[in-house]
Parts: structure tokens; sequence; C-alpha cells
């Protein structure tokens, strides 16, 4: 590697901790610093990371034109900001190079270790979700996402910062980019944000968001909001004047007594929400008071409800009740002297820090140095939703009912209950005591009989409120009902009620879920069907061990019969037709026995003329009749199998797209015995003479071609026409009786009729 740098270069502006950084790691190069001294092997790391990460992105601009590296250098800065360790800092610089660059990840933990290598690696995994997708492969992207950040929480911090200044300079991007970016920033990592208690991230995301997905609405509210900014300033000096008096006069240290305006976003949500224009909403800004100790917090509450008159209903105490983030503070809505609602806020410092950079605090205000990772182990309970999330991973089948799972637990609030013996548990609003009982253990949910409700009994569907103690009544010989499904709100008491259900039901669920197939397939060959290769891949493709499982899930309803079905077609058009002799599996048959007339065919993978439909019923279409060597597609039918049509088939016009199967001939030359008996209807217009029937009835017989049915028309004047039913081998043997038809003197035209009677 080469020196250090130790000036900015012409093109970009360094941070004065970087700049610092760089400084003394030259000097520590040059032996001024002591050796093996932690802080400076931060520095070197820090400088090291800068310089290989400057190295690498020389030459590399932005879509503004600037040089690429503001960027590692912006998310760098954001991470030390967040209190960053010099590891986190270092994958700051490095978290592009990956994917920009020809570095591969060993390289990173050759020169930076592996702490470094883990967290580049997951920011660069975390950059190939692309989460506008159909429903199975976002709730894929969600499942790989929440692993990453159970092996490391600062996975997921060193992404968040990486997107902010992503938002930051959205400008520069198209239209239709930029809107992209910005609704999946508002729908996921503003919530994820939100979840880790980084406030000061998820406000700034949520207004850039707000900002490119509706322009004109931003535009409108910065408009309304700096109006009112002077008058709604000298009003909240007032407050903080009288506050500051009283609460010296009460013995309390303030170390600071602020206002907060709210965010764009959160003003525009809440007039949406209630619907209300701008002059209605009042608490445009909160004033916020930071003491020293939890027990100054209560004494300023109340002198806060002696100077001012409390709204009652608008007091929450979230440092009692923490929130599942870690936020912890009081918040009152009192009237302010101008008569109109005032929100305030008290809270410690350490509160404070932890309500601007929530998990961050972890590293920024505990711990000295930073650098230790941040997992699932433990009985941390600030991760219980992740926790749960990864457990329910292996639990839910269905893409949807995960992506509801983890809707349920990123966007909504919580409301708080007791157990008897006092201890708090975080719900999702509006939950019930069979919510609460699963939350407490399965068996307790499975065998929940009754629950009483601040001593009283109610209804299971009762919806319980903040601070409700809650008692669960069992009973061995109860068992989950499936109305509850009705009224229960979390996801985990969904899925162990299903989980529940389908154990005790299998047998049944696989009979019904054998019917439903059955139904659409056809009941002859269906059991070889469910015992084929391409039945258990399909199996594995939805998630389930095994076939058995699989009926069971679609008699249960936990996969559909389409999601079963488009599955098997992905299976089968995947396995390519064999062509060659080199392809043909040890197993395969040498020949493909004769198709009976005028009867649907009922195919194994030892006999089948088509591949596609190893197994399965099938006939050949009325309408086309196609024969070998002729493009064709295959049509599942309701309770008929599957129909093989000709490609060009008029009728292909109205078939539903998700009904068509790819299907082939089997053209093998190992079925040099095929049957013969395709058939095909002909017209033949002729000069009506004596024997020209009979001439073209001997083509026929040369070609080794039988007649099944023959009509003549003939009217004094014009052309005969001669209408055939005839069984061919394939095309190539139709269109050489064509050639030899048509060689004859008195024959005007020949073609192919589409319809075939029988």
């Amino acid at each position: 590697m080469s020196a250090i740098v130790t000036k900015s270069p012409m093109d970009i502006s360094l941070p004065e901790w970087l700049q610092q950084c760089l400084d003394e790691s030259s000097s520590t190069q040059n032996g001024k610093a002591a050796s093996g001294n932690k802080i400076y092997s931060d520095i070197a790391l820090i400088a090291q990371a800068f310089q290989f990460a400057y190295q690498l992105h020389e030459g590399q601009l932005r879509k503004s034109g600037e040089p690429y590296i503001c960027h590692p250098i912006a998310v760098a800065d954001l991470l030390r900001d967040l209190g960053g360790s010099a590891v986190m800092i270092a994958a700051g610089f490095l978290h592009d190079v990956v994917e920009d660059t020809e570095v591969t990840i060993e390289e990173i933990e050759e020169r930076f270790g592996q702490e470094v290598r883990q967290l580049v690696e997951g920011v660069t995994k975390l950059s190939k979700i692309n989460f506008k997708s159909k429903t199975e492969s976002q709730a894929e992207n969600f499942r790989r996402m929440f692993l990453a950040m159970a092996k490391d929480i600062r996975v997921i911090v060193v992404k968040l910062a990486d997107r902010l200044h992503n938002m930051r300079t959205l400008e520069h991007l198209g239209d239709e980019k930029r809107r992209r970016i910005a609704l999946e920033t508002k729908e996921i990592f503003a919530p994820l944000a939100n979840r880790l208690g980084i406030w000061r991230i998820k406000w700034e995301l949520e207004d850039l968001s707000f900002k490119y997905l509706e322009p004109d609405a931003f535009r409108h509210m910065q408009q309304l909001v700096a109006e009112k900014r002077g008058a709604r300033e000298d009003k909240l000096k007032q407050v903080r004047e009288m506050l500051q008096d009283r609460l010296a006069k009460a013995d309390i240290k303030c170390l600071d007594l602020s206002g907060r305006p709210k965010h764009l976003f959160s003003i525009y949500q809440k007039m949406q929400r209630q619907h209300k224009e701008f002059h209605e909403i009042y608490d445009l800004a909160a004033l916020r008071i930071i003491v020293q100790t939890n027990e100054e917090c209560y004494r300023a509450l109340a002198v806060v409800h002696d100077v001012f008159r409390p709204i009652p209903g608008r007091f929450k105490d979230y440092i009692g009740l923490p929130k599942p983030n870690r936020y912890q503070s009081l918040h009152t809505g009192v009237i302010a002297p101008w008569g109109r609602p005032l929100e305030i806020q008290i809270r410690t410092m350490e509160m404070h820090h932890i309500a601007e950079y929530g998990i961050a605090a972890h590293w920024k205000y505990k711990e000295s140095g930073g650098s230790s990772t941040t997992n699932l182990s433990g009985t941390d309970e600030k991760f219980t939703w992740l926790r749960q999330l990864l457990e329910w991973q292996n639990d839910l089948n269905d893409a949807q009912e995960y992506l509801e799972s983890v809707k349920d637990n990123l966007f909504e609030d919580d409301v708080y209950v007791f157990t008897p013996r006092g201890d708090v548990i975080p719900l999702n609003a509006s939950s019930t005591p069979i919510d609460f009982a699963y939350r407490i253990h399965t068996e307790v949910g499975n065998h929940c009989a009754g629950a009483r409700v601040n001593g009283r009994m109610i209804p299971l569907s009762t919806s319980l409120q903040n601070g409700d103690i809650v008692d669960i009544i069992t009973q061995k010989n109860s068992h989950p009902s499936l109305d509850w499904l009705n009224f229960v709100r979390t996801s985990l008491a969904k899925n162990r009620i299903k989980q529940w259900y389908k154990r005790s039901h299998k047998e049944e669920n696989i009979a019904r879920g054998r019917e439903l197939l059955e139904k659409e397939l056809g009941r002859t060959g269906f059991d070889n069907l469910l015992k084929s290769h391409a039945m258990q891949t399909v199996a594995e493709k939805s998630n389930y061990q095994n076939v058995e499982d699989l009926l069971a899930g679609l008699g249960y309803g936990e996969i559909t019969l389409n999601q079963v079905l488009n599955r098997w077609r992905e299976v089968i058009k995947s396995q390519e037709p064999l062509t060659t002799e080199s392809e043909v599996p040890p197993n395969f048959p040498t020949s493909t026995p004769k198709i009976a007339r005028d009867t649907s065919i009922s195919s194994r993978p030892s006999d089948s003329p088509i591949w596609g439909v190893e197994g399965l019923l099938y006939d050949l279409a009325k309408c086309c009749h196609p024969i070998p060597n002729e493009p064709i597609i295959g049509v599942v039918t309701r309770g008929k199998g599957i129909k093989i049509h000709h490609q060009g088939c008029h009728n292909l016009e109205t078939m539903e797209c998700e009904r068509l199967v790819p299907v082939k001939w089997n053209t093998s030359e190992q079925n040099g015995n095929r049957y013969s008996g395709y058939p095909v209807k002909i017209q033949i217009e002729t000069l009506d003479r004596v024997g020209v029937f009979k001439d073209i009835l001997s083509r026929l017989s040369d070609q080794g071609i039988n007649v099944r049915r023959a009509n003549v028309k003939t009217d004094p004047g014009k052309p005969a026409l001669i209408d055939l039913v005839i069984e061919v081998r394939d095309r190539t043997q139709l269109e050489q009786l064509f050639t030899q038809i048509k060689k004859m003197s008195d024959i005007l035209n020949i073609r192919r009729v589409s319809q075939v009677d029988n």
C-alpha cells in the first residue's frame, strides 16, 4: 500500500476528524506513537481503510459528477456521528469496494481483519436486495436481511447510513429511479430505523422520501411551516423561560430545555390521518426537558403540571414502560399560555442519547472502544421482535403470511400489559388475551379456556389496553379454535393456531389436498405423478419436505392450487427434452407404445410420446389434432388432465396464460416403432374424372397411410371435393404425402383442415 494521504485531494473536502486521523496515522508511521496503543491502532485502521477506498474508487464519479469517494466518506462520517467504532467506520469506507471494484471479500479480510470483512460482506449482500418485486421474492429478501441483522446488527446500521446519504443526493437520478428508491426507503428502511430506535435517521429518511414521492405536498408543507416559524419560536421562548424559572426554584438541574420542531412528514401524516387542515394541527413543535436522574423526570413532570393545565389522556410514561426499541421518556400534553395544546417531553441525558441514536447508543455511550458485535445471543429483550421473525422463518411457508408478520413487527404501534406477577408484555395494538397467551408460551395459548383482565372475566376477543393485568385460564382438554383467527392480532398467535390445526388434522388435510389436485389434473396416472421426482421438486420449492406435507398444506389452505400448478409448470419447463443418445438415461424407454384410438392417454415416465406430461392424464386436442414434429403446447383443463394443442391453434387465443404448460414431442431416435395413427383431416380439390379417387387412394396406400373416413362431393361443371380423415406417423410423412398428391395432373389443391371429428 502506498503512503497514507495526509492532505485533502483538491477535488474533495475531508471532515476534520478524518484529516486528524490521517495526520496522526502518518505520525504513528514515523514512530511518534506508542506501540500497541489501541487508540492509535483504531486511528491506523480508519486511515488505511480510507486510503484503500480512495485508491480503488479513484477515477469513478457519481451521477452528480463528484468523485465517488465522497459517498464512502459521508457514510463513514454518519457512522462516526452515531458512535460507531473504528471497525464500523472502516466498513463505511469500504462498503462499496467489493461490489464496484475488482477487490474480493477475502482481500478485505486479509488487509483489515475478519470483523471488517463480516460487516462489508453483510452490507454487500443487502445491496443486492431489490424490494420492488413479487410477493415471494420480497419475502425472501426480508428473510435474508433479518438473517444478516441477526449475525451482526451493525450491518443494518451501516446500510442505513449508506441509504441516508444516497437519499440526500437522490436529485441526480432519473424520476422513475428516484421514486423507486424513495418508496423503498419509506416502506422498509425508515421503519427499520424506527425499530432500532435511531430516530434522527428515521425522521430524515421519511422527510426525504416524502420530498420525492409527493413533491407538491412537500413544498406546500415547507411553505406552511416556514410561515409560522417566527411566531412559534417566540411562543416557545416564553414557555421555556417560565419552566426554567420554576425548575430552578424546585432545585431541579435542567441540562437542556429546547424546542423540537416536528418533521414535515409526521405533520402531513397527522393531517391525512385525522382529516385536518394545517391550521388545525396544534403540536407542530414539542418542548424537551433534559434532567439528570429518573427521579428528577417525575419531579419535573409535577412542575410542568403545576405551571400548565394538563390535558386528560395525553400523558404517557415510557420510562416505566419503555418501547421495544428502548425508547424512554415522559410525554405530557398541556394547554399553553396562548390556549393551544403543547407537547412536553421529559427525559435524562442517557434516555435522550438512546432516543436519538437507538441501538447505536450501545456503542456511542455504553462501550469503551465499541468494537464488539451486537447479535441475538443472551436475553436482551430489545431484539425480541427480530428473534421472533427469525423463528417464524422456518414456520411460515406462505410468502404473504410472512410479509404480514414482518409488517406487524416493523410498522405497528404497541400496547403494554402485565402478567399477574407484574412482568411487562409488549403486544401489537388491539391485541387480545389469545395474543397474550401465545406470547407467554405456545402451550398456554393452545390450552387457553378463558381470561381475566383486571380481575374480571372477559371474552377472548376483547382488545387489551395499556396497563391491563391479564391472567390466562388453561384447561388440559381445551384446544385452539379456527374462529380465533378472526380476531387475534399478532402473527405469532395466528401462526401457532394454524400449526396446531395442521398437526391435529393432517390426514384430513392430505386427503383434501389430494382431492383438489386430482380434480385438476385427472385421476388416471395421478399416483405416478405424486411419486415422481418432479412433484418432490415442487414440494421442496414450496418449502415442504415431501409431497405429503405439500398435499396437507394444499388441503389446509396454506398454499393455493394455482401456486402448486405454477411451480409444477416451472419444474416441467426446466426439464429440457433429451435430444441425443448420450443424454438418454439408462432406464429411459427405447420405444413408445401405440396410443389407443379415440381415448384419453395416461402417460407414464416410461411410455410418454410427449415430453412434459410424464405421469399425467393428457389428450390430443380435437380442434387442431397436432401430430409429431409440430410445435405444441399443453393446456391444463379442469378435471380432464392436459390438452395438447398445435401452437397455432386459434383456440389458444382465449386461454389463460397461467394454464399453459411447455411440452414437446418425444422425437428420440430410440422410438423407431412409433404409432402411425395420428388422425388428420385433409381436403383435396380435383378435376372430376373417372378413377381420380382410386388414384389418390393408391398414393395413400404406397405411403402406408390408413384412411379412417372419406367423403366425395361432386357438382356438374365444378371441381370435385374429397374430404379424408387419414392416420399419419408425423408431420414429415404428411408433407411427403402432400408432395406426392400435388404431382398428380388432375389435382388442383390440397390442404389440411383443422377440425377432425371422431
